[in-house]
This record gives structure tokens, C-alpha cells and sequence, in this order.
């Protein structure tokens, strides 16, 4: 199979198409023919060195993938997941490449009317949505939500799913045409982060109440607008660092407003609590899909050979959405 490796940490340039042995699957896993293949931010960070893949998982990048299933390991009921269903599959890593094995449990199927390319897009950004926003961050129906970097990859499927689930959805964009994309998308309320101050717009939106959780991506550099903006009680979930790791909090004004912070990542949880996350959005996000209430973003479909383009594409600031690399 082809696979997109890292030659030595470093740049875009970095990454090229090598041949590697085709997969086989293991106890309770599944052979998947990739369709498409998710690029996150976290590609990125692996491919510089920052961020190592955990244990037993492959070295080349890729957290997500869609496709079809080719083969099936020990102990796999070939009748829940039969040959050439369509799937899409979160990963811990090894996604740019024309073949996955994923454990059964880390799998969701595609449904109808949803494109299996575009698919590729969802795991990562749904799953971690849902274990912020509503696992972490209690979201309930009425609550306000600021989703930071609405136009993101995770961004746009929070703020679907925010509005699926009847919050009042904030989001964060940069520029008018981002911001109308986020007003389709659900957001009631859109900030433009260029030219407006986010934390007194996110409390003249909702007379004063501010934002009762905020899913951040900033990390450092948010800090203090993200505490401006918390509602009395709210929950401030950080999810990135794209300005930073290290800051200062006003620890005063978070026990003023009796808040919390909570940090996370998905891709080093073990195997049983990530089961456990797919099967609840398996039974409770998932329909969303077939309903219309939530759909994939996808800004661009590149070849896997272009995986390096795909990289300085996301590192552009200009995507909306998900970037996908196609074998």
C-alpha cells in the first residue's frame, strides 16, 4: 500500500508517497480501503516533531479516514461490519495511506445521502466536539456556547452541533464572508475576531449572561478573553494551542465567576473510553446526519501525493472546514 511518511521532522516538504506492507487485521480489528483521509492539526505538529504518535500506532499521520471494508480480524462479527460497507474510522494514527486496520469499536458507519469521501471529515471533529461540548462542558439546551475558531475543521461541526442540540451558538471568524459561512452553519451570533472585541460581543449577544461554555483552540493567547466572556458557573474547555501552552489566568475573576477550566486531547485517551465516545455518538450525534442537522465541511479534496500542499493549505488560514487527502 502507499502511505505518506515523514522522511525527518521538518516542513511540508518533508512528507512523500512510500511503499509499505499492506496491512492485516488483528483481534477485533478491521481491514478499511481508504476513501479519503481527514488532515488535522495535529498532522502538523506530528510532522514537525511535536507531536509523536502514541504506542503500537503507525508513524506516518492521520487521525481519520473513510472507506470501505476490505477484510476482518479475529473476533469481528462480519455481520455488523460486512464487506464493502461504508465507514469512516478514527484513528491513532497511520491515516494517509490507501489501507487502515481500526479496532471494530472505533468504527461508524456511513450513512446514506452522506458523500464517503467527504465522511473523512467527521470523526475527529464530531468526536471531539461531543466529548467537549457535552461531556466535559455539560452543554445543555438554552446554554450559550462560544465555539473559538468557528470556521475550523472541529469549529464548524461545534457549531452545528451546538445548534443541534439547542444552544445559542456564538462563534468566533475572521472576516464577513467566514462569518456568514458560520451564520449557515447554525451560529446565531458570529464575532468577528478582526474587528471586534470578542468578550464584549459575546455578552451584548446574551444581555450580559456571557458564554456558560467555550470550546477554545487558542489555548495561551485566549486566556483572558475567554474568562471575559464566561458566564457565572460557565466552562471554559481548551482543546488547542495555536497561541500558545503558557499563560497567565486571573484566578480572582475565575473564582468571581465560579469557573472552571478543563484541557484535552482525544488521540492518547485508551482504547476503551474512545469506544465509549464513538458509541455515544454513535447513538446520539450520528442520526444528526441523516436528519440534515449536521454535515461534513470540506474546503478541499487533494491527491495523497499532495499531502505537502494539504499541509501548507491548513497552515494557510484560509480553510474553511476540513482538508481531505484522496488515494
Amino acid at each position: 500500500m502507499d502511505v505518506v511518511q515523514v522522511k525527518s521532522p521538518g516542513g511540508p516538504e518533508q512528507l512523500q508517497v512510500v511503499e509499505r506492507p499492506d496491512p492485516e487485521p488483528g483481534p477485533g480489528e478491521v481491514l478499511v480501503r481508504v476513501a479519503a483521509a481527514g488532515v488535522n492539526r495535529a498532522d502538523l505538529l506530528q510532522r514537525e516533531g511535536r507531536y509523536p504518535p502514541p504506542p503500537g500506532a503507525p508513524d506516518w499521520p492521520g487521525l481519520e479516514v473513510s472507506g470501505v471494508v476490505a477484510g476482518h480480524g479475529p473476533g469481528v462479527d462480519a455481520a455488523v461490519w460486512p464487506l464493502g460497507a461504508r465507514v469512516a474510522a478514527l484513528l491513532p494514527g497511520g491515516g494517509y495511506a490507501t489501507a487502515v486496520t481500526v479496532p471494530a469499536g472505533l468504527l461508524l458507519p456511513v450513512p446514506d445521502g452522506v458523500d464517503l469521501v467527504d465522511a473523512a471529515g467527521l470523526p475527529e471533529a464530531l468526536l471531539t466536539s461531543w466529548t467537549n461540548v457535552v461531556d466535559a462542558g455539560r452543554l445543555a439546551a438554552g446554554d450559550v456556547l462560544l465555539v473559538q475558531g468557528g470556521s475550523g475543521g472541529v469549529g464548524s461541526v461545534a457549531v452545528q452541533l451546538g445548534a443541534a442540540l439547542g444552544a445559542h451558538v456564538v462563534a468566533t471568524a475572521g472576516g464577513a464572508e467566514r462569518a456568514e459561512r458560520c451564520r449557515e452553519l447554525g451560529a446565531r451570533t458570529v464575532v468577528d475576531h478582526r474587528t471586534q472585541d470578542v468578550a464584549e460581543a459575546v455578552r451584548a449577544a446574551t444581555d450580559g449572561h456571557g458564554a456558560d461554555v467555550v470550546l477554545d483552540v487558542l489555548g495561551a493567547g485566549g486566556l483572558a478573553t475567554n474568562l471575559a466572556a464566561l458566564a457565572t458557573g460557565g466552562r471554559l474547555v481548551v482543546i488547542g494551542t495555536q497561541r500558545g501552552s503558557r499563560g497567565e489566568l486571573d484566578l480572582g475573576l475565575l473564582m468571581a465567576r465560579r469557573g472552571s477550566v478543563i484541557g484535552t486531547t482525544l488521540r492518547a485517551r485508551p482504547l476503551a473510553e474512545k469506544e465509549r465516545i464513538v458509541a455515544d455518538v454513535r447513538a446520539r450525534a450520528w442520526p444528526m446526519l441523516s436528519d440534515g442537522r449536521l454535515r461534513p465541511v470540506v474546503h478541499a479534496r487533494l491527491p495523497l501525493d499532495r499531502a505537502a500542499d494539504a499541509h501548507r493549505l491548513l497552515d494557510s488560514g484560509e480553510v474553511f472546514g476540513k482538508v481531505l487527502l484522496v488515494p
